[in-house]
């Protein structure tokens, strides 16, 4: 028998696990939740925009016709990637800039198949990246490495049976 994502949630990160109660309240004029279940921009804080942006093009990434010399954009499937350089991003967002080590997040980037894995690893790697786990087994059933980009961002690249991509890039997750 086949396994499937309901048959294996014991190997499916706590990180990705639904939650049994909405977090946000309902809008009746809205007749929804308060705020959909999406993400729109993801913005890293770089310490060198210019470096940053031709790293993510080494990786054959386009920025788009929005960026400028202040921030630059990249279309993610169905949403964007931003860079902009961290004092600035530090201070739109009133916080202080100093900080130093793991950063509290990672992104994935899921590929359709387990071999595409080492090949993205390797894509990285010429880029710039460091590898900092090799792919291997994962022990959600997967396969999957990581690599830190320039300004040491984790990105895991991750091939899940259970996470299939669709050809328009984006992640389906079972319902």
């Amino acid at each position: 028998m086949t396994e499937t994502a309901v048959e294996r949630t014991d190997r499916i990160p706590l990180s990705v696990a639904p939650f049994s109660q909405p977090i946000l309240g309902y809008i009746p004029e809205r007749g929804k939740q308060a705020m959909e279940q999406r993400l729109s921009i993801v913005t890293l804080g770089v310490t060198d925009l210019k470096r940053s942006k031709d790293f993510f093009e080494r990786l054959g990434w386009k920025p788009s016709s929005a960026s400028s010399s202040d921030i630059v954009f990249f279309q993610a499937g169905s949403m964007a990637l931003a860079l902009f350089p961290w004092h600035e991003l530090a201070k739109d967002a009133n916080v202080p800039e100093s900080g130093d080590g793991f950063r509290r997040i990672s992104f994935a980037y899921n590929v359709r198949t387990r071999n595409e894995v080492d090949s993205v690893l390797a894509e990285a790697r010429s880029a710039g990246a460091r590898i900092v786990k090799p792919a291997q087994e994962a022990f959600w059933g997967g396969y999957s490495g990581y690599f830190a980009d320039l300004d040491d961002f984790l990105w895991e690249v991750a091939w899940n049976p259970f996470f299939p991509i669709g050809e328009d890039g984006a992640i389906h997750l079972p319902g």
